[in-house]
């Protein structure tokens, strides 16, 4: 059931005991627990935390790779220890195979087009190469620990092994797979690894290889779901098992390796460059390991032979490796306020044509990141971050991330430059990258299922990250206002939705939620309650594996705030924000004193037009040519004070208690503000009021204004002040869809009207290089100098 919830489909965890037969009421604050959330237990409970009997799995790896440069594909031998920490016996083990590029895999099966005669260079290449090559692992072979076989079968990016015998609670297993692996060309078959060659005429012919979801591992078991063994369809991405690994690849002699962990025989590096990554340590700005030049010489060289690279981690959940003789690496030491980790060694591995760029940011956009990260979260629990400049232009792995863009060479010229967007795209994607090594490398939430939970919590805490490195950092993906066009389109679907229907993919998984939490943060909660929240959220599941439900009870427990409105309205719905200020009524108590009530209607009545039947009329009235017909009532009207008046009134005086009589006293007016929710999403309303003293006050209204109409409320302010105008919203906080309903009285909108360009309609004629003269239809070929010889003739 859980599941249904989760995809989106409208169906609670259990059948809703609430029935709203009569009227058309909406609640929208109706509470999320026991209705929708799934029942607390032992392993999670009702606070939101891991309970007193949470378990997750534990898996072990130690492997031995090789990169074959020339057919580029990696051979591998992996031994795996799976620990079982779950109450239940288990008799078969679920590995994931997301890179099983076959022909006819799972996504390119599932892939659609959009219909109207139009295809990308890419795609065209993308079908040539798959008739021509085949990735996908192959010669797979699986044993147990003493070398006898063990019975496989392979579900497309899935293999289930079959144990020799159960696999008890508390108990744990040893299988060994043999596997090779071609590595795609990732420009052109895709995916979150690959290779990339600089065979251009003005390139040196080498490689930059980016090797992740290259060896069988170990999919996730859980206490909420069991085997989660959804296939790979493309857009969810992974969640796995923590634990230790060994790792050694072998690599031409050439080639810089970086990969997940540290590297565990740093003999292999020169003792020049032992020596940097020792200066690098407490350096100031980062500091190259291997320098421009010996990269450049590595290029021009040829391998001697291979090398072997052994790296070591613990307690991570993937293990990925980058290698080439292109790479620059540079270095510098992030020192952090925690005994277990006091320096994060903030890496970078770049081509020379990536450079001046990636010398400029990369490495600094890491340490920035684990600044703000740490801020927010915790600190960085791991000794490396990395950034690798390859073919994958943004992917994230346990201390190991892949970024994209690089500077531009003319082709003519061959002057280097790079693009703003370039420089804060690179500044962005190492930031959003390396970020993900909080949510979901250590914060273990599952993509597959939920995209928003690591792509939407990453890209808030980005999103900060960002504004602190420049205020007016060109991104889009947080701010309020630049959700809006998202928000009122029509294909759209709740974030509680399954990652792989999530439709409009970035501005679901990435741009909404971070807008949401930016909300939250700055508008309903405030810093200081969100902030308390969202860390006990990190620090809570750090390590482990949370789900919805536990970021949700989290942030309500910790913070002493009700948000069941707001996740029902952000997460679960499509509605949008759209507050109108429809009317405002400027109203005073009525005193009672016949003085005083009579000449305020007096007033009034005056201040209304003249009928026009009595403003067109010319003639004398009677009462005025024969004065003999006006007698008391011409002289008095109704807004006189009688005799009775001042009596009745002076009996009331008499009657009326002090408290009373101050009541009457009481001047202030009393302004009622007629509110109408569009949007249908609940939202505070943020009241501007500017008075006519020049004086002004921003009232924050609650959401629970809304609890007992969802859709319109008439909400009342008392101030001695003249009202002079209203504005909802005034700082564009709360993503409200349309601000021309906002302001009070309404303002004209200012526009910009383009001028259409006629259509001149299709001119082959032109196009095809013929004219025809001013006596005939009929054509000739342009003659392309007979201006010039007209010229000539009038010189």
């Amino acid at each position: 059931m859980m599941w249904l919830v989760a995809a989106g489909l409208g169906v609670a965890a259990h059948a809703s005991p609430i029935a709203q037969t009569k009227g058309d009421f909406v609640d929208k604050f109706r509470q999320l627990e026991g209705e929708d959330w799934p029942t607390p237990t032992d392993y999670r409970n009702a606070a939101g935390a891991p309970g007193h009997r949470y378990w997750q799995q534990k898996v072990d790896y130690r492997i031995t790779a090789r990169l074959d440069e020339p057919s580029r594909t990696i051979s591998g031998s992996e031994t795996i220890t799976y620990h079982n920490n779950s109450p239940d016996q288990l008799r078969y083990l679920w590995l994931l195979l997301d890179q099983n590029y076959k022909r006819d895999h799972i996504a390119q099966r599932a892939e659609t087009v959009s219909p109207g005669g139009q295809i990308s260079m890419t795609e065209v290449r993308q079908a040539m190469r798959y008739k021509e090559w085949e990735g996908g692992f192959n010669n797979l072979k699986v044993t147990d620990a003493s070398g006898r076989p063990l019975k496989f079968t392979v579900v497309d990016t899935l293999l289930r092994i079959d144990l020799a015998s159960p696999l008890n609670s508390g108990a744990a297993t040893t299988v060994k797979i043999e596997f090779t692996l071609p590595m795609p060309e990732a420009r052109v078959v895709g995916g979150r690894s690959g290779y990339e060659c600089f065979t251009k005429a003005d390139q040196d012919g080498n490689c930059i290889f980016l090797a992740a979801q290259w060896f069988p591992r170990a999919a996730v078991y859980s206490d909420y779901e069991g085997w989660h063994n959804k296939a790979f369809v493309g857009s969810g991405e992974f969640t796995l098992e923590f634990g230790d690994y060994d790792v050694s690849i072998t690599v031409p002699s050439d080639h810089v390796v970086s990969a997940t962990g540290v590297l565990a025989n740093p003999e292999i590096l020169t003792a020049a460059q032992r020596a940097r990554l020792a200066q690098a340590r407490t350096a100031k700005e980062p500091v190259y390991i291997v320098t421009p030049a010996e990269a450049l010489a590595a290029e021009k060289g040829k391998p001697s032979g291979t090398k072997t690279w052994r790296f070591t981690a613990s307690n991570v959940r993937d293990f990925a490796f980058a290698s080439s003789r292109k790479f620059v690496w540079d270095a510098m030491g992030v020192k952090q306020n925690d005994p277990q980790v006091p320096l994060v060694m903030a890496m970078s591995f770049y081509p020379k044509e990536a450079r001046p760029l990636w010398d400029a940011y990369s490495t600094k956009a890491i340490a920035h990141t684990i600044d703000v990260y740490g801020e927010f979260a915790f600190t960085y629990p791991y000794p490396t971050a990395q950034s690798i400049n390859g073919p994958v232009g943004g992917m994230e792995y346990p201390m190991m991330t892949f970024n994209g863009p690089r500077p531009v060479k003319d082709k003519k010229t061959g002057q280097l430059t790079y693009t703003e967007r370039a420089k804060y795209g690179l500044i962005g994607v190492v930031i959003h990258e390396i970020g993900h090594s909080w949510f979901p490398m250590i914060v273990n939430s599952d993509e597959r299922q939920w995209t928003w939970m690591d792509e939407g919590l990453n890209s808030f805490l980005e999103f900060e990250a960002e504004r602190r490195w420049d205020p007016k950092f060109p991104r889009a993906r947080g701010e309020p206002r630049d959700i809006v066009e998202y928000m009122v389109s029509r294909d759209q679907v709740p974030l509680m939705t399954n990652s792989e229907s999530v439709l409009q993919f970035g501005n679901n998984g990435y741009a909404k939620p971070a807008t949401a939490l930016v909300i939250l943060r700055e508008t309903i909660l405030g810093r200081e309650l969100f902030d308390f929240a969202f860390k006990e959220y990190a620090r809570r599941w750090r390590f482990k594996r949370p789900t919805p439900y536990d970021f949700f009870r989290t942030m309500e427990e910790a913070s002493g705030v009700d948000l069941d409105w707001f996740w029902r309205g952000w997460f679960y719905s499509t509605d949008h924000v759209d507050i109108s200020l429809d009317k405002v009524v400027k109203a005073r108590l009525d005193t009672r004193n016949p003085e005083v009530e009579k000449a305020w209607g007096r007033d009034k009545a005056k201040a209304e037009p003249t009928p026009l039947t009595i403003a067109r009329n010319t003639q004398v009235p009677v009462i005025d040519r024969d004065p003999a017909t006006r007698d008391f009532y011409d002289e008095t009207d109704r807004f006189t004070v009688t005799a009775k008046d001042r009596k009745d009134y002076d009996g009331l005086k008499k009657k009326l208690e002090p408290e009373e009589a101050a009541v009457l006293g009481f001047k202030d007016n009393f302004y009622h503000f007629s509110f109408r929710n569009i949007g249908g999403l609940v939202m505070p309303v943020i009241l501007k009021l500017d008075y006519e003293d020049g004086s002004s006050e921003t009232i924050r209204i609650p959401a629970e204004v809304w609890r007992y109409n969802a859709r319109a409320v008439t909400w009342q302010h008392v101030t001695p002040k003249v009202l002079k105008a209203a504005e909802v919203d005034p700082l564009w906080e709360t993503a409200d869809a349309d601000r021309s309903n906002n302001a009070y009285p309404r303002r004209i909108e200012p526009a910009v009207l383009k001028l259409r360009d006629d259509p001149t309609g299709d001119n082959r004629m032109a196009d095809s290089e013929l004219e025809v003269t001013p006596d005939s239809t009929k054509t000739r070929p342009i003659k392309k100098d007979e201006k010039k010889d007209e010229k000539k003739d009038e010189k």
